[in-house]
């Protein structure tokens, strides 16, 4: 079995010491998952992004920029 980096650890850990919040942002891998899905489905949809999607799927892209903090998980309250 392949180990894919970044792990779900490094994901929330980098997400929540970015974050600027108290409290958590993410607090479970369930958390990652449902806004990388998200920001994928908005990648498909044709929203922009910095990154050139050629060479990458929409999901990897969506890891990328959570990971690197292109984009940002809102606490559940701040959603829209």
């Amino acid at each position: 079995m392949a180990m894919l980096y970044p792990t779900y650890g490094d994901i929330i850990n980098e997400v929540n010491s970015t974050s600027g919040q108290e409290e958590p942002v993410i607090s479970s891998r369930y958390s990652v998952v449902i806004a990388a899905a998200k920001r994928a489905r908005q990648l498909v949809d044709g929203a922009p992004t910095e990154e050139d999607l050629i060479d990458d799927k929409p999901l990897t892209a969506a890891i990328d920029e959570i990971y690197t903090g292109q984009i940002r998980i809102l606490p559940k309250e701040n959603e829209e």
